[in-house]
C-alpha cells in the first residue's frame, strides 16, 4: 500500500490546519481530546460546523447530485484527522451514518429534506440502537413498533443514546415484525426529537460524558419516517455501524496523548535521575509509540477499502478493538509512568500533563463500549474474518 498522500492533499491538509490555527477556540475545541468526546453539543460548536461548511469540507466524498464533490474518501479522512487533533467536533453521525445511509437506501422526500441541510451543518442527530436488553446485541433491539392509521405507534426504551439531549432528529430501529427472526423483524425510523412521547434522561459516564436513556410512549412516527425497506433495518445498521468505527474513531487524540507521555518522560527526572534511562518507562514508551503505529496502520486498511466502495466490516472491528485497548494500555501506563500525582483531576494545579491521563485512563473505558463494544469486534473478526463457528 502507498501510505503518503499525494501533493494535493498535503495541501488540504495544511489548509485545513491554517484553518483550525485561525479558529482555535476553548468554546469549540477540547484541549485533552478523547475518540468519542468530540460532539456538536453547543451553539458555538454548531456554528464552527457551518463554517466546515462553508468552505466546502462536509460530505466531500458525496456524489455530486447530492451536493458533494464525489473527492477520494481521502479528503474526508484527513479532515476528521484534523479536527481530532485539534479536540474540534466531528461531523461523522451526519455526514458518514445518517448522510450516507440516505443516499444508498433513503426515500427521495428524505434525500431532499435531510441532505442538504447536513451539507450546511445546520441539523445533528442521535443514534438509537441500544436498550437494556440489547446493548451489545443491537439485532435483539425490543423497542416495540405497531402498525397504527398512517404510522406506527413506538413504545419501549433505547439506552446510551449520547446526543438525545441535544439532536434535532433520532434515528432508530424498532421491531416492526416481532414474530420474525431477531435479525428480520427490524426496520429504520427517522423522527423529530421533539416528538410528543419522547422522555430523554441523562446518563453520566465513568468519563464525565453525558449519555441517555430514552423512553418511548406511544410515540407516533408517520409511514414516510421509515428508511428503505420495511423489516430491512438490520442490514442497514450494520453498514452504519461500520461506518461510525471509522468515521467516529479517529486517531488523534491518542496520537495527541502518546506525545504527549513520551515528551515528558523524555524532560522527567525521578529520584534524581533523568525518567528517560528509566528501563521500564523506555518499553513503556516504546509500547506506546509502536502500538500508534499498529492502529494508524489498520486505520489505514480501512480508509483502503471505504475509498474503494466497499464496507469495511472486518476491517473496521480490527481497528476499533485494537485502537480502543491500546488506548487503555497507554492509560494504565502514563499513571504507573507520572506517579501518585498522575491521578490528579485536570484543572488541579499540581496535576501533571493538566491531568488529561487521570480523564483518560476513565474515558478509554467508555472508547471499548461505543460504537460496539470490544468483545463484539473479537466475534465479527472471528466469525466474519475467520470463518470460525458461533458458539452457544
Amino acid at each position: 500500500m502507498e501510505f503518503e498522500l499525494s501533493p494535493e492533499e498535503r495541501a488540504f491538509d495544511a489548509e485545513v490546519e491554517a484553518f483550525l490555527r485561525e479558529h482555535a477556540s476553548a468554546d469549540v475545541m477540547d484541549a485533552c481530546p478523547e475518540q468519542l468526546s468530540q460532539t456538536v453539543d453547543s451553539p458555538a460548536k454548531r456554528a464552527f460546523m457551518r463554517k466546515l461548511a462553508e468552505r466546502g469540507w462536509l460530505g466531500m466524498s458525496w456524489p455530486k447530485a447530492y451536493g458533494g464533490q464525489e473527492l477520494p474518501g481521502i479528503y474526508d479522512y484527513i479532515l476528521t484527522e484534523a479536527l481530532s487533533r485539534h479536540g474540534a467536533p466531528q461531523p461523522g453521525k451526519g455526514v458518514g451514518i445518517v448522510g450516507k445511509t440516505l443516499i444508498r437506501h433513503g426515500s427521495e422526500r428524505m434525500k431532499r429534506e435531510f441532505l442538504p441541510r447536513i451539507m450546511r451543518g445546520e441539523i445533528e442527530f442521535a443514534i438509537g440502537y441500544s436498550e437494556p436488553g440489547a446493548g451489545s446485541d443491537a439485532a435483539n433491539m425490543q423497542l416495540r413498533a405497531t402498525k397504527v392509521d398512517g404510522g406506527w405507534r413506538l413504545d419501549g426504551q433505547k439506552i446510551w443514546t449520547t446526543s438525545a439531549h441535544f439532536a434535532d432528529w433520532y434515528w432508530l430501529g424498532a421491531r416492526t415484525a416481532p414474530d420474525a427472526p431477531k435479525h428480520k423483524g427490524i426496520t429504520l425510523f427517522l423522527i423529530p426529537m421533539d416528538t410528543p412521547g419522547l422522555t430523554v434522561r441523562p446518563t453520566w459516564t465513568i468519563g464525565d460524558e453525558r449519555t441517555n436513556e430514552v423512553f418511548f410512549d406511544g410515540v407516533f412516527a408517520p409511514d414516510d419516517a421509515v428508511l428503505g425497506e420495511l423489516n430491512h433495518g438490520w442490514t442497514y445498521v450494520c453498514e452504519a455501524l461500520d461506518i461510525e468505527r471509522f468515521a467516529m474513531m479517529p486517531i488523534g487524540p491518542i496520537e495527541l496523548k502518546t506525545e504527549a507521555l513520551v515528551a515528558h518522560v523524555r524532560a522527567a527526572a525521578r529520584d534524581g535521575r533523568p525518567l528517560r534511562e528509566d528501563p521500564v518507562a523506555r518499553a513503556r514508551v516504546a509500547r506506546a509509540a509502536t502500538e500508534l503505529e499498529v492502529a494508524r496502520m489498520l486505520q489505514r486498511r480501512v480508509i483502503s477499502e471505504a475509498v474503494k466502495g466497499g464496507v469495511p466490516t472486518v476491517a473496521s472491528s480490527m481497528y476499533k478493538l485494537f485502537m480502543n485497548e491500546a488506548g487503555k494500555r497507554l492509560a494504565n501506563a502514563a499513571l504507573e509512568l507520572l506517579g501518585h500525582e498522575a491521578e490528579l483531576k485536570p484543572g488541579e494545579p499540581e496535576a501533571p500533563l493538566g491531568g488529561r491521563f487521570e480523564r483518560s485512563y476513565r474515558y478509554t473505558v467508555v472508547d471499548t463500549i461505543g460504537g460496539g463494544t470490544s468483545e463484539v469486534q473479537k466475534n465479527i473478526i472471528a466469525r466474519r474474518g475467520l470463518g470460525l463457528p458461533q458458539s452457544y
